[in-house]
């Protein structure tokens, strides 16, 4: 699902304009990602758990020049669903 279907959708369930519904859906990725940045962790009730993990440095390899280089250490969000998410895939 691109970004634009999930505004589009928004926009229908909650009966919003596509501008109202793109204005939340952006606002919900600011807030998130600067509570993550922040904090490290946020919960949403039925939604789930993101929180923050660090991927440590690693050998790799150049595929152009096949040297060897150091992939930096880099940070990703994780997200584990909520059980009411989980409960509502499995009906």
């Amino acid at each position: 699902m691109t970004k634009a279907e999930l505004v589009a959708k928004i926009a229908e369930k909650a009966e919003l304009t596509q501008t109202q519904a793109t204005k939340a859906l952006n606002s919900l990725i600011d807030i998130l990602g600067a509570e993550l940045q922040a904090t490290g962790t946020q919960t949403i009730a039925s939604l789930g758990v993101f929180s923050v993990v660090t991927r440590s440095s690693r050998p790799g390899v150049n595929p152009r020049t096949k040297e060897p280089i150091v992939i930096p250490e880099t940070k990703n969000v994780k997200f584990k669903a909520a059980k009411a998410l989980k409960d509502l895939i499995n009906d």
